[in-house]
């Protein structure tokens, strides 16, 4: 019998599979790259945000419709943002499963397998694709939170031949996040020939075809200080810095696909072999864009277009194949312990996530419920009183280097705290590395604030002269002759004497 999805989804177990991932991987509010994506909403909200330093995340903002759906979202259901977002979270997980599950019952014809294929994304749905900087889904919202089941979508639409899901997902995937968009059109043309291929011989990809997926404004020439600072601090962007066992996460993916591809395991459908056949030469291009980008200084404006991120698609059908193949064989295993092999394994793994999760968040809780007063993790404790009791249209100076701070969790000051900072190093150095333009003025605001924790009074006057800084959030004792109305569990936040901005904006909330 053919699978026919609005028959056969089994949404309610795909909905406890959700609650079963959340408890798993957790969910954390304002965290990582959230840190970028969450402010873009706000301001769209409430214009008076972020009066300051803005275009450090308003560049993302401009490429993608990630932060008019959540404004958009929050003022259609009357919610808060942090509701707004813990609740896209959600539907983005269970997304996410409905997606792999119509991919899987695509490739696998027996319950077994497709079951085995969504217990093992459930378990592994938080671990990275190789070294690329990317988790397959992350504890937190961001665009990728969207395109990566609309990714899903479009591979089990077009390989289902239903073209209208495919193509509909697509155009939502370009309008969310257009980088992963141009690796799935790669993607898209890696299918299509080797549909040509099994039809007649293949034909050389015509370069007008090719250079769709050529980058404009870029050029070759090395990177100069101090964008070549921000960029190889993202040392993922390059293959020469990667570790032998960075390197099995691609290698791994790649063998496996290859060993689906010719020996046609039992119980695999012929649109999966295709599909690995596809993947195979997509993930050896990436690398080897990846490898020329890596060869030399002159491809160096080159580096921010991450052609390995094509893995990330890589590792999740990878995941899925995997599991289908264990459960098919697991199957097939007589005696009653054939039960228990894959969800012995899938709990197996989901213990190991959940443990490594409550390591990298060991400061925070598992969960971060939207709407919470306090916290428990006390950096995001004193941006929660930011938020609540300093004017909207304060500017604060933070350590450039709070994000790697102990206890700090990753948690980013704009998304929590919903006001401006200076540029911090971390950060606001990735959407430096994607956009080059920003790099000089990165570089001056965070040089000005790195070792802002042990700034005296004067220190603070000066850079109120150089800068609109009102306020600043301090990691440790506050410095005599500063006016801290909080300080807490090793924090302090306070105005800063004799700022410019200060009585302007102080009357400017009066007002409000």
């Amino acid at each position: 019998m053919n699978y026919t999805p609005a028959q056969r989804l089994p949404l309610v177990r795909l909905g406890l599979l959700t609650a079963a991932a959340l408890a798993i991987h957790g969910y954390h509010l304002g965290v990582e790259d959230a840190e970028i994506y969450i402010p873009a909403a706000n301001k769209l909200l409430d214009p008076r945000l972020y009066p300051y330093a803005a275009e450090f995340f308003l560049s993302h903002e401009r490429l993608s419709l990630f932060a008019p759906i959540l404004a958009w979202t929050a003022r259609l259901a009357h919610l808060s943002l942090d509701w707004t977002v813990f609740l896209w979270y959600i539907v983005t997980l269970f997304a996410t499963l409905v997606a792999c599950w119509m991919l899987a019952a695509t490739c696998f014809p027996s319950s077994r397998a497709r079951w085995a294929a969504i217990l093992a994304v459930t378990a592994a749905l938080t671990m990275p694709a190789a070294n690329t900087g990317l988790l397959l889904m992350d504890p937190y919202l961001t665009a990728r939170s969207f395109s990566t089941p609309l990714t899903v979508f479009v591979l089990a639409g077009f390989l289902d031949r239903r073209y209208v899901l495919a193509s509909v997902a697509a155009a939502l995937t370009v309008l969310i996040h257009p980088q992963m968009a141009v690796y799935l059109a790669l993607l898209g043309l890696m299918l299509w020939m080797t549909r040509k291929a099994a039809t007649a011989a293949p034909r050389p990809v015509p370069a007008a075809v090719l250079a769709v997926f050529l980058p404009i404004d870029f050029r070759f020439a090395p990177a100069q200080d101090p964008y070549r600072e921000a960029l190889y601090a993202r040392d993922f962007y390059f293959l020469f810095t990667w570790t032998w066992y960075d390197w099995l996460g691609l290698i791994a993916p790649l063998v496996f696909l290859a060993w689906f591809w010719k020996a046609k395991p039992r119980g695999a459908t012929p649109a999966s072999r295709r599909l690995s056949l596809a993947l195979i030469p997509f993930g050896l291009l990436s690398v080897a864009a990846a490898a020329v980008i890596s060869s030399a200084h002159i491809f160096d404006m080159f580096a921010r277009l991450q052609p390995l991120r094509c893995f990330h698609l890589i590792t999740l059908v990878f995941l899925i194949f995997m599991g289908g193949v264990i459960g098919e064989y697991a199957g097939r295993i007589r005696g009653k312990i054939r039960a228990f092999i894959v969800p012995v394994l899938s709990l197996g793994v989901a213990v190991l996530m959940f443990a490594v999760e409550r390591n990298i968040y060991s400061d925070s809780p598992h969960i971060e419920w939207p709407g919470m007063k306090t916290s428990s993790n006390a950096w995001v404790n004193t941006l929660l009183w930011v938020r609540a009791n300093t004017p909207r249209d304060a500017v604060f100076a933070v350590d450039s280097r709070y994000f790697m701070d102990p206890g700090v969790d990753s948690h980013g000051f704009r998304s929590i705290s919903h006001r401006s900072e200076l540029a911090d190093y971390f950060k606001d150095g990735g959407a430096v590395a994607i956009f080059p333009a920003l790099a000089v003025e990165w570089k001056q605001m965070s040089d000005a604030t790195y070792g802002l924790n042990q700034f005296t009074a004067t220190d603070f006057r000066r850079l109120a002269m150089v800068y609109p800084v009102t306020w600043t959030v301090i990691h440790g004792p506050a410095p005599a002759g500063l006016d801290c109305p909080y300080q807490q569990r090793g924090y302090a936040v306070c105005k800063i004497p004799d700022a410019p901005g200060l009585a302007r904006s102080a009357f400017s909330e009066q007002k409000q």
